[in-house]
């Protein structure tokens, strides 16, 4: 029985398991109850993801991001589903330990891997447990949107595929708007980009997604580029272990008269709404917002898992880590908010 009954801060809390799917020999599925008082803040968009902290005997705790496979628009509760990973401490533990009944400490949904229009054409690239958000944008597109969708998954054998029943059956339910066409290693060998970039020839006009390992998103951005598909219409989910502590409360920095005297102007446009504020140079967007009371959207503040990230409109910031952004992200304007610092004296930045 895993039992958390008091949440680390006042980002976290704690939800009930009510119940877990055994998908298949080495991955599973965590639906979690979500008490009244607490659907708003577990609104989510599709393709989004959820932060577990999961006790461990010798660090008290690691914290990992588990994407939502449930989608808003077509499941009453939120699902992540977690894959084993060779070595991988937290999901041989999610999957050999968490029953339905036991409590888990989760911070709220967040990322940014999400269709701005769901009525977009898609096509939906996924390698192993990187179905896991295809999965809950691919649900939420057919029930809210109407353009057509290709996925295009790619695993080990035919025991290795995820969700295989729902596929077929979302395949067999919309035959006018979804193909499914599944890449089998066994069978077909390791996808190449030249092998991709054939396959998807025909729908290099959708806004692409895609989520799996490293060297499987290199060859997909390289199928895309040869298909001049933009890169503005092209978008990628990456995952890194967390090395700190998401859950750790995290104290409002404060602002010396050296630093306000020096620091930059920034207007941040967030949920519709335009903040000013002053951005002192040694700190870091997500810390100036956080001291102001704004709801920053970010988990790891570490530059690892892109919960935070905008885009910068207008001046230039430095940024300590930001290898989860591609370098075509960074020359499009995309910077992580918990590592920019301010270059120039004024900024506008969008999330």
């Amino acid at each position: 029985m895993t039992t958390v009954d008091v949440p680390h801060s006042s980002r976290s809390v704690v939800l009930r398991v009510s119940a877990v799917i055994n998908e298949t020999a080495d991955s599973c599925s965590l639906v979690f109850d979500v008490p009244e008082e607490l659907h708003e803040r577990f609104t989510y968009q599709p393709g989004q993801f959820l932060t577990l902290r999961i006790p461990s005997e010798l660090t008290g705790s690691v914290s990992r991001c588990y994407s939502l496979a449930s989608s808003p628009h077509t499941d009453d509760k939120p699902k992540v589903t977690v894959k084993r990973t060779v070595d991988g401490y937290a999901s041989n533990w999610v999957c050999d330990n968490v029953k339905a009944g036991d409590n888990l400490e989760v911070l709220p949904p967040s990322g940014s891997f999400t269709p701005k229009n769901l009525d977009e054409d898609l096509l939906l690239f996924a390698a192993g447990s990187g179905i896991t958000p295809v999965m809950s944008i691919l649900k939420s597109a057919l029930s809210r949107g109407n353009g057509r969708i290709v996925v295009v998954y790619a695993n080990r054998d035919h025991d290795s595929v995820i969700f295989a029943r729902e596929l077929r059956e979302l395949a067999d339910k919309h035959p006018q708007r979804l193909v499914v066409v599944h890449w089998l290693e066994h069978l077909q060998g390791l996808p190449t980009a030249d092998a991709l970039a054939a396959l998807v020839t025909p729908y290099s006009g959708h806004e692409a997604f895609m989520c799996g390992p490293k060297p499987f998103m290199d060859r997909v951005h390289d199928a895309l580029g040869q298909l001049g598909v933009p890169r503005n219409r092209t978008h990628a989910e990456v995952f890194n272990s967390l090395s700190g502590d998401p859950f750790a409360e995290v104290a409002p920095s404060e602002i010396t008269e050296a630093e306000a005297a020096d620091a930059a102007t920034v207007e941040v446009e967030l949920d519709g709404e335009t903040h000013e504020l002053q951005w002192p140079r040694t700190q870091t967007l997500v810390d100036i917002m956080l001291a102001k009371g704004i709801d920053v959207p970010y988990s790891c503040l570490e530059g690892e898992c892109g919960s935070c990230a905008c885009t910068v409109l207008e001046g230039n910031v430095e940024m300590a880590n930001a290898e989860i952004l591609d370098p075509e992200d960074i020359a499009n304007g995309y910077i992580l908010g918990c590592q920019a610092r301010p270059v120039t004296d004024h900024l506008k930045i969008q999330f």
